[in-house]
């Protein structure tokens, strides 16, 4: 071949090869994620399927007016301002809390955020009678902010709330409360179904661009979010629902996704020595049982039973199943939290103390203890359910003669039945269950364990009534300072262990693995993670 003809193929090549890479370069960054829910969430601004909901479909899209701060992975996440810029309590009455709403702030559909917007949404949670009132997100709002009492609109850029008790937490029941567009919901017609499928808009760094029912939700970059500073690298991000774990990892090695959450446990050294990310990491969460203290057919009403089962539990061979991916749970707060108290309890696996112990409350080899237990296939933060489950069943069995059945349901059907009475058909056949928990703040341990949130009002479906845990967690509501607060804080935990309201289990460490492709993920010490500096490379 002549050097002109060499020279030119050469050429030729090069051109196609640069064309190649910016036609590959003008392809959107599109982040595949596996989800663990059996649906999409919901997409009207208030995504149900627990926190994996919130964590996907609810913050990426739309914001609260306190927002999880998750720029620091060494410590658990705290608050951050969000579309309010600041707030406060009252100094003569703590039960009004005033928050100042950032300027320059627009919804995706263009539409100004204001004090009024901030109503509206408040109106759709909170006020029945409202045209834009919402019976779904109002039931998973009023279920995570239990005590707002009311709300005003002070002028254009402040709106106060008034709390129906004193509670120093109130800002981290704020978090919950994401904001929607008012003109999508007019735009759709005032019809919530049809401002779903709009899609509705919210004022986050991704907008909800497609949504296919059952089968998938794309969010698209938003060029125009108001926090410069903290503009999305993606260009889209599809999330798909797959509930099982075994069809998330095949999706994963097949390249299907890019990410999954909780890959199947004697997966992660193969995943691992193939070349993918798989990133665990301590944060506050707890996988435990809840017992039914005060229904007619249970035998939770005695806490000789409910301690004896804390002491049957072998935690460390549940680890072991899970090939490392949990730590074992003495308490609603992990040890090693300052926060954890002195409790007389330090729960372990001790079979011969809790057999003892099932003895004296009148459980024996010839009259077994014997209960049963809701449970679901897969769902937010709940690993892996069925064989946990299974494990757990044989270990009560073995360790200490305890007969153990479940009721298999979906995990949407197990968060009605936590915010079900005793007494409800959806829990007529079950003395416990088994969803997956937060324990981030006191202000989700004030709707797991006071009194006064006991279902419909809260999350306290055991029924824990407890004196000394409601004057310690009184005096943490009035808390002013840290040093009040933490002191408080560690009593009522106390409390909580020695009650034993619940079966404490595991803490997950947040498994999720993804392709060498995906850069920029930090895992942070929260069920919510940021979707912000993620890239494609």
């Amino acid at each position: 071949m002549s050097s002109f003809r060499r020279i030119a193929a050469y050429a030729l090549g090069a051109a196609i090869l640069a064309a190649s890479g910016a036609a590959q370069a003008q392809q959107p960054r599109t982040l595949r994620i596996a989800m663990t829910a059996s649906d999409v969430p919901t997409t009207t601004g208030m995504p149900n399927n627990g926190f994996e909901g919130m964590r996907f479909l609810g913050y990426p899209s739309f914001e609260a007016l306190t927002l999880w701060d998750l720029s620091d992975p060494s410590k658990p996440a705290g608050l951050r301002p969000g579309l309010a810029e600041s707030w406060e309590q009252d100094a003569t009455d703590p039960k009004i809390w005033r928050f100042r709403l950032r300027r320059g702030v627009t919804f995706h559909d263009g539409a100004p955020f204001n004090a009024d917007a901030v109503i509206w949404n408040l109106d759709r949670y909170f006020r029945n009678d409202s045209p834009q009132f919402e019976p779904g997100g109002s039931g998973i709002s009023r279920a995570r902010v239990t005590i707002l009492g009311g709300y005003r609109k002070i002028d254009d850029f402040t709106i106060e709330m008034t709390t129906t008790r004193v509670a120093s937490y109130f800002p981290y029941m704020v978090v919950y409360l994401l904001m929607t567009s008012p003109q999508s919901f007019e735009t759709a017609g005032r019809d919530w179904a049809r401002t779903a499928a709009l899609p509705p808009a919210g004022t986050g760094p991704f907008r909800l661009s497609r949504f296919v029912p059952r089968q998938s939700a794309e969010l698209s970059r938003h060029d125009g979010y108001w926090d410069t500073a903290r503009r999305a690298r993606l260009d889209r991000i599809l999330l798909l629902p797959m509930p099982e774990a075994n069809t998330r990892l095949a999706a994963l090695r097949s390249g299907q996704v890019d990410w999954i959450e909780v890959p199947p446990p004697d997966a992660i050294a193969s995943l691992r020595a193939a070349g993918f990310t798989v990133t665990t990491g301590s944060y506050p969460h707890v996988w435990p049982w809840f017992f039914q203290m005060n229904g007619e057919n249970t035998p939770f009403r005695d806490v000789r039973v409910r301690q004896a089962l804390n002491y049957c539990v072998d935690r460390d061979g549940l680890v072991q199943l899970l090939s490392g991916t949990a730590e074992p749970s003495v308490g609603w707060l992990k040890p090693s939290d300052p926060a954890f108290g002195a409790p007389a309890n330090r729960y372990r696996f001790d079979a011969a103390r809790g057999r003892a112990m099932l003895a004296e409350a009148g459980f024996n080899a010839q009259r077994p203890l014997r209960f049963r237990v809701m449970i679901s296939t897969s769902g937010s933060g709940q690993m892996l359910p069925l064989p946990m489950n299974e494990f757990l069943q044989q270990n009560l069995r073995e360790a200490c003669g305890v007969q153990v059945e479940f009721e298999v349901t979906d995990w949407s059907n197990l968060l009605v039945a936590t915010r079900s009475a005793a007494t409800a058909p959806v829990v007529a056949n079950v003395q416990s269950l088994n969803p997956s928990s937060p324990s981030s703040d006191p202000s989700v341990m004030a709707r797991y364990f006071l009194r006064a949130f006991a279902p419909p009002n809260g999350f306290n479906w055991a029924g824990m009534s407890d004196d000394a845990f409601e004057a310690a967690f009184a005096r943490l509501e009035a808390a002013r300072t840290p040093a009040e607060t933490n002191a408080a804080y560690a009593e009522a935990h106390a409390r909580v262990v020695d009650t034993a309201p619940w079966l404490f289990i595991v803490h997950d460490l947040n498994p999720r693995a993804m392709s060498r492709r995906v850069t920029g993920f930090t895992s942070a010490q929260s069920w919510f993670q940021d979707l912000v500096p993620v890239n494609l490379q």
